[in-house]
């Protein structure tokens, strides 16, 4: 048990850095370049869902460096309030990271492609590094993504575990 929660603590140590390291590849990306006498300046704050990668990618860093404490500092617990609680935060967590990093690669591929009908110009040709380091941090966002798809099955296991294979819904110890 000592193992698994050390594998848990791992993973999350693991899914902060990787979310800090997006977060901070999108937040300090801008690049200016000029364009018919023109200094054109592209971030983050042109691409919407970028944005909102950013600050989902934040938030979830700090919940689990909040589970990370409290994991370290709670002694094993033999209720389940605790352990469902903690299994819904990170069931939601890593959908919500994986539906923003989905929108934000979606919206990188309309910049890698441009749209005639949107009047949407290709950003790649002449904003080559901003497009580099975005899909480098949609690619890490996806490795965090499927980091938390492993904590969470870590976090049903350490559910599920409590309850009775016999009984429906009982303790392991009432039964």
């Amino acid at each position: 048990m000592v193992r698994l929660r050390e594998t848990e603590g791992i993973l999350r140590l693991c899914i902060v850095f990787f979310l800090l390291l997006t977060s901070c590849l999108i937040g300090l990306d801008s690049q200016t370049k000029e364009i018919a006498y023109i200094h054109k300046k592209v971030s983050f704050r042109y691409l919407l869902a970028l944005e909102a990668e950013l600050y989902i990618n934040v938030v979830v860093a700090a919940y689990n460096l909040i589970q990370l404490g409290i994991g370290w500092y709670n002694v094993e617990q033999k209720t389940s309030n605790p352990k469902w609680f903690s299994y819904l935060l990170d069931q939601t967590a890593a959908y919500v990271v994986f539906a923003g990093t989905s929108a934000a690669a979606q919206h990188s591929l309309l910049v890698v492609t441009g749209s005639r009908e949107l009047q949407w110009m290709k950003w790649c040709y002449k904003f080559t590094r901003f497009c580099f380091q975005m899909g480098s941090a949609i690619i890490l966002n996806y490795i965090a993504v499927a980091l938390m798809v492993l904590l969470s099955s870590i976090s049903a296991f350490n559910l599920f575990r409590l309850y009775s294979p016999k009984r429906f819904f009982r303790f392991k110890s009432s039964s």
